[in-house]
């Protein structure tokens, strides 16, 4: 809740008329509590997982060849039934973990991230939320292989390789103690570098929004996305599930330069060389599939 009641008092808190954007958080956030605001930052990062893996599970149920062709695995094919089931559980799993907001509030208080005016500037939004993003990359990557030791695979990590041939809905589908092992390292960089909630509740759909796209399967030439340098993207990630248990490569969430940089690529690199020689190359389409 903000500690003024009227716009006035609020412009002459902050020295000067309030921008738009401002006057809306002034009329959303002035007259309920921060807790509310953490809820409903929890329900708009539910529809984000419910709606942004849509038109890839419409790619997925079409039989449109256009569409196939840029299935990263085009031999496989998951019905209706095994999408659905995949959604549920992990939706199961994200509304039995609603009291987690509870403890969640009281830490985003504890690091200092703020709900009142003024809102961060645009650049300010971009430089913490890139700063979010590396630091989460590289902490995780070396969980990440850690998760393929034997011991990390067999007890937690298998479960999340059951999607040889991932979709976008199975991003966050995963052994409860991954969920909360990998989960740490989304809240280091603002632990780090506090913000605002409206740059918090972003930095989280576009961190989720990443998680849906490199697990969809589809490997667009249009995606924008393709252009971040050293970003992984789908096919990078869908290697990575391919391979399975014994995957010692593309263990980065969202860049390459740590997989490069620690020599983990090199299988990649070489499944991708020969199937660059193919004249009928499709990722990770193999002989007699």
């Amino acid at each position: 809740m903000l500690p003024y009641s009227t716009l006035q008092q609020a412009e002459a808190t902050v020295g000067r008329e309030l921008t738009f954007a401002e006057k809306l958080w002034f009329n959303y956030s002035a007259n309920i509590p921060d807790y509310i605001i953490n809820v409903h930052g929890f329900i708009f990062l539910l529809l984000v997982y419910s709606l942004i893996p849509l038109p890839y599970v419409l790619a997925e149920l079409s039989k449109s060849k256009e569409m196939n062709k840029y299935k990263i695995q085009p031999k496989v094919k998951r019905p209706f039934s095994d999408i659905f089931s995949c959604y549920k559980n992990v939706m199961q799993i994200f509304l039995l973990g609603g009291p987690m907001l509870i403890i969640t509030y009281s830490n985003m208080k504890l690091i200092g991230i703020r709900t009142n005016l003024p809102l961060p500037s645009k650049w300010e939004m971009f430089w913490q939320i890139l700063v979010y993003f590396v630091v989460e990359d590289y902490i995780n990557y070396w969980i990440h292989r850690w998760l393929h030791t034997k011991w990390g695979y067999e007890k937690i990590h298998h479960v999340h390789h059951e999607y040889t041939a991932p979709i976008a809905y199975a991003a966050p589908y995963a052994h409860w103690a991954e969920n909360l092992i990998l989960g740490t390292p989304t809240f280091l960089g603002p632990v780090f570098i506090p913000g605002h909630i409206v740059t918090f509740m972003l930095w989280l759909a576009l961190r989720q929004i990443q998680s849906l796209e490199s697990h969809s399967g589809y490997d667009f030439s249009w995606n924008p996305i393709k252009y971040i340098p050293f970003y992984g993207g789908a096919e990078f990630h869908d290697y990575h599930h391919y391979v399975g248990c014994h995957s010692q490569s593309n263990f980065a969430p969202v860049f390459t330069y740590c997989d490069y940089l620690y020599g983990t690529n090199k299988g990649y690199l070489y499944h991708k060389s020969l199937l660059h020689k193919r004249d009928d190359w499709k990722p990770h389409q193999e002989d007699g599939d």
